[in-house]
């Protein structure tokens, strides 16, 4: 997987890094902006979201036909997304058309947030997350994240709520754009076949006019998290439980390990929750996960199945908690090591996930890690690495939440 680093930086702070890599047959390109849920005040929540809508509204010169037709016309395989720390725009295409799909991407990345358009994609955002409340999983998922860190910005709502979204208005979304869609909170990450030299200037002539704004995210991290709810939905038929408790953040060497332990407990298969709920038959869903943040970590479990088994369910998972650590093997490890191997090489053929990897991984630290050394990072986790996080960051219930059928 033979590529070359490279980076340069606009007099207005906007960050250009690549992955240069001349036997690749495609490129990709994506602008990563440091904002999200958590960067949100409470009264304008789901605005990240909001606004990722309407980027693809149009500009003062293209409609969003023309910058649809056009990415289409350049065979881009284009979208974007938000999270609770950063908003992705991104097109992967041949390489011959990285430079007209670049233009279109930062033609695109200053929108003009018309009236009409704020209006009408105000009813799609809603519908969006009237279909959400159909999905048992995301509600009780988004009221444990919600109990686990509360009041931080890290408990928001990607999306929003009704209310919060019903209430925003298109000034306090260009207010809220022109600060964190600033040149100086936003990174160009391209990877593949490319010229970079070509590429800087190229962004230099679309993105030198925006301008810095000095935004910074809050450091404050969220205090002691913790407790216990209950859901009751008539239109639930299973049970859904659902576990939080704190884990290594992004920048914590820990992660890797963090990592591993919950593909350990709950990958979707070859996992403890998958043999000891699964195979057996105590529950239907069962799984478990790992999420580092921007200065914290966490990590879920989540089961679900038949309401008059709910209390046998948890029961097995504590004690599949309880003696995880103790359980886990130097045969675990080499397998999971194979697999997180295997995973992260097929990505860095491709220069979509490189390009992905890179953008998220500047976003969050600053810094370009290689792949080869990352693939290194994994393969030297050990068993007493594995037990030392654990001490860390037991896996236990500091949060826990019911779904259960009802009023």
């Amino acid at each position: 997987m033979p590529s070359e680093f490279k980076q340069a930086v606009l007099p207005n702070g906007l960050t250009i890094i690549a992955e240069c890599d001349p036997e690749a047959h495609t490129a990709a390109c994506g602008f990563f902006v440091r904002t999200g849920a958590r960067d949100e005040r409470h009264e304008v929540m789901g605005v990240s979201h909001f606004l990722e809508h309407m980027m693809f509204k149009g500009t003062e010169k293209l409609t969003a036909d023309d910058i649809n037709r056009g990415f289409d016309e350049l065979g881009a395989s284009n979208n974007a997304y938000t999270s609770a720390e950063l908003t992705c725009f991104y097109a992967h295409l041949l390489p011959e058309n990285l430079s007209p799909g670049l233009g279109l991407l930062a033609q695109m990345m200053r929108p003009a947030l018309r009236q009409a358009d704020f209006d009408t994609e105000k009813g799609v955002i809603l519908e969006e997350i009237a279909m959400y409340k159909d999905n048992p999983f995301w509600v009780l998922y988004e009221a444990c994240v919600e109990k686990h860190y509360a009041p931080h910005g890290l408990s928001h709502r990607v999306l929003g709520t009704t209310e919060t979204i019903t209430a925003l208005q298109r000034d306090q979304m260009q207010s809220y754009f022109d600060s964190r869609y600033a040149s100086d909170n936003t990174v160009l990450a391209l990877a593949g076949r490319l010229d970079f030299r070509r590429a800087v200037d190229e962004a230099a002539a679309l993105c030198g006019s925006w301008t810095p704004s000095g935004v910074d995210r809050s450091r404050r991290l969220p205090g002691p998290a913790g407790g216990r709810l209950e859901l009751r939905d008539a239109k639930v038929n299973r049970a859904y439980m659902l576990a939080m408790c704190e884990g290594p953040s992004m920048d914590d060497e820990r992660k890797y390990a963090a990592s591993l332990l919950a593909q350990v407990l709950g990958a979707s298969d070859n996992s403890r929750l998958h043999w000891s709920l699964i195979e057996t038959g105590i529950a239907e869903e069962a799984q478990s996960a790992f999420d580092p943040h921007d200065g914290v970590g966490d990590y879920y479990v989540f089961a679900a199945g038949d309401p008059e088994r709910a209390d046998a369910i948890w029961e097995a998972i504590e004690k599949e908690l309880a003696r995880l650590i103790d359980s886990v093997t130097e045969d675990d490890l080499v397998r999971l090591r194979n697999k997180a191997a295997t995973a992260a090489t097929l990505g860095g053929e491709r220069p979509g996930d490189r390009m992905q990897r890179l953008g998220r991984m500047w976003t969050y630290l600053g810094k370009q890690i290689p792949l080869e050394e990352e693939l290194d990072r994994i393969n030297r986790v050990t068993l007493d690495d594995l037990r030392s996080t654990y001490e860390a960051f037991p896996i236990r219930a500091a949060t826990l939440g019911r779904l259960l059928p009802g009023t």
